[in-house]
C-alpha cells in the first residue's frame, strides 16, 4: 500500500534524515520513534506530499490520509458540517462512522470553534474516517487527548486495520497496538563538512 525507498528529507533547506526505506502493507501499522527534533513530522510530511524529497521515491501516496499538529477544522462550521465539507472533497457521503468512532454524536451540531482542544482534535481525526483513504499517516495524533479519547482513536486504527487499511504514525505513547516500529536515528542525516560547504559556495 506504501512503499519508501531511500528517502532523503530536508527541513529549511538542511537535510534531517537520510536513506529511509520501508514497506506497509495492508492490515498493518507502523510507528516512528525518535527524539524530538529527529525529522518525524518532515518525514510524514515528505511521504504524504506536502514536501518534496531531497532524493528517494515514494509510492502509494495517492493514498493517503494525513493528519498533523493542526485540526484541519473549520471554526465556522458545526461539527457535522465540518465532516460533511470532508466527506465531499473526498468523494464520500456518509458521516456517522466518524461521529460514532469518536463520541462526536453529543456534539453533532456544535460550532467547532466553541469545541475544547481535545474535542477538536477529536473532530479532525474523525475526518480520517470520511477519507476513503486507505493508508492513514499520523503525525502525533494523540497531542491534547483525555486516555479516553486515546482509547477511541487506538479502535479506530484496529478497525482501520482489520478492513485492510494501514497506518503510519509518528508518537511517543504506547497505543496498545499491534505494530511494528522503526527508529529514525540510525538515518539521521550526517552534517555537512566545513570543506563542501565552501566547495558549493562556488559552484
Amino acid at each position: 500500500m506504501l512503499s519508501v525507498t531511500d528517502l532523503t528529507c530536508a527541513r529549511g533547506g538542511v537535510p534531517v534524515t537520510e536513506g529511509v526505506s520501508f514497506r506497509l502493507d495492508a492490515g498493518e501499522a507502523l510507528v516512528l520513534r525518535g527524539p524530538n527534533g529527529i525529522g518525524k513530522t518532515t518525514l510524514l510530511r515528505v511521504i504524504a506530499g506536502l514536501a518534496p524529497p531531497l532524493a528517494g521515491e515514494v509510492e502509494g501516496a495517492e493514498g493517503i490520509a494525513y493528519a498533523g499538529h493542526a485540526d484541519g477544522i473549520k471554526a465556522q462550521l458545526s461539527v457535522t458540517e465540518n465532516l460533511r465539507f470532508w466527506a465531499a472533497a473526498f468523494g464520500t457521503t456518509d458521516i456517522s462512522p466518524a461521529l460514532d468512532a469518536f463520541n462526536l454524536r453529543e456534539l453533532a451540531h456544535r460550532m467547532a470553534g466553541t469545541l475544547s482542544a481535545g474535542q477538536k482534535r477529536r473532530l479532525g481525526l474523525a475526518r480520517l474516517l470520511v477519507t476513503g483513504r486507505p493508508v492513514w499517516v499520523l503525525d502525533e495524533p494523540t497531542v491534547s487527548l483525555d486516555t479516553a479519547s486515546v482509547a477511541l482513536f487506538a479502535d479506530a486504527v484496529r478497525a482501520h486495520l482489520a478492513s485492510g487499511g494501514a497506518a503510519l504514525i509518528a508518537t511517543h505513547i504506547d497505543l496498545g497496538l499491534e505494530a511494528r516500529v522503526l527508529e529514525l536515528a540510525p538515518f539521521k542525516a550526517k552534517p555537512a563538512t566545513r570543506a563542501s560547504d565552501f566547495d558549493e559556495a562556488f559552484l
